[in-house]
């Protein structure tokens, strides 16, 4: 049988397969390590040297052709299998696809966006600094002194030093934006009253625990005015609270030193987790510190261009991840940066 016969036998079979198994049959058949078409292809070697040529090509041609039917034909099975499917179900072709699956906001993200709203509305404006910072904004305008344990490797990541340029590091907190704002709208001319909100990431050399990241959030806040009292820092964070954990939580005002402000405050809340009885989210303690917070120190006022002997003011720093644990009832506070995806789709969608 010469090769234009065979080929349109086996195009005849493939016409006649009855069935996409039937299909995968013949095709093994045929084109199989085995198969009749592949021995056709081999058997060129069995001819004459001067034969050789015209039969392959024609070998060739002829398997490709068959593939070309084994192909066209599987197609055709496909498309009676899916009008088929179609048929049988109640499938509506004018419906809306399924909807593509979008991010979340991660919950720090939706906290951060909440108090900047209510900041905001109470008069606040947004300011932001650069997260690699200078020994000067970071330490010294803060009249944090040289000796001081906040400066060193241990708690601090320090940067390579330029010559010339000072000691650089990454920011420890967002005060040191405080200086820096003030400086800016003084040199231009303004005084106070001054309110600023400062959220951003912060980065401190700190042992990884339930409650402690050496990379978090804060939330910066500075009010400057004539006449301004803890009575209105008291009332500012009582609100804050209030509104961002949606629900009334027993609060403490304790003394607390830090070197920028003066008095100086820690605000913890009652430990959702225990109710105050003790657990190790708490220390034991029944609190958590959420609100370190004061008046503004004399020093710093300097610093920021404005006379501490006519303009008092209030500033407050709040760790946005506790912040979250509190709202959302997360115990641990590694979840933040853990990057688990079952984690982040417990929050809202993105939906614009």
């Amino acid at each position: 049988m010469d090769t234009t016969a065979r080929r349109e036998q086996w195009l005849r079979e493939v016409a006649a397969a009855a069935d996409a198994a039937a299909l995968a049959a013949l095709e093994t058949r045929l084109l199989g390590p085995k198969g009749e078409v592949q021995e056709l292809v081999r058997s060129v070697t069995s001819l004459p040297k001067e034969e050789r040529p015209a039969f392959g090509k024609a070998a060739n041609g002829v398997k490709l052709d068959v593939e070309a039917a084994l192909q066209q034909r599987r197609e055709q099975f496909a498309q009676q299998a899916l009008a088929a499917e179609l048929a049988a179900g109640d499938f509506d072709p004018t419906e809306p696809g399924p909807r593509p699956a979008r991010g979340t906001l991660h919950p720090i993200t939706l906290v951060q966006n909440e108090l900047v709203d209510l900041f905001t509305s109470m008069g606040f404006q947004w300011e932001d600094g650069p997260e690699v910072e200078s020994e000067y904004f970071n330490f010294d305008a803060l009249n944090i002194p040289g000796d001081h344990p906040a400066r060193e490797s241990q708690d601090t990541f320090w940067l390579e030093p330029h010559p010339g340029l000072g000691r650089n590091l990454l920011r420890t907190h967002t005060s040191p934006v405080q200086v820096r704002t003030m400086q800016r709208l003084t040199r231009h001319g303004f005084h106070p009253p001054l309110k600023v909100i400062v959220p951003g990431r912060c980065f401190r050399s700190e042992t990884v625990d339930k409650t402690h990241e050496h990379t978090f959030y804060q939330m910066e806040g500075l009010v400057v005015d004539r006449d301004v009292s803890t009575a209105n820092l008291i009332h500012t964070m009582k609100t804050c609270l209030r509104v961002i954990l949606e629900r009334d939580v027993q609060v403490r005002l304790r003394p607390g030193f830090f070197p920028f402000v003066e008095p100086g405050f820690e605000l913890d809340v009652n430990c959702p987790f225990c109710g105050g009885k003790g657990c190790p989210v708490c220390k034991q303690s029944g609190w958590i510190e959420i609100l370190p917070c004061g008046m503004v120190h004399p020093h710093v006022l300097r610093e920021g261009g404005i006379d501490p002997e006519v303009h008092t003011g209030f500033a407050f720093g709040m760790g946005l991840q506790r912040v979250v644990m509190l709202r959302y009832g997360i115990d641990d506070i590694r979840q933040f940066m853990g990057g688990d995806l079952r984690f982040l789709r417990q929050f809202p969608e993105v939906t614009r």
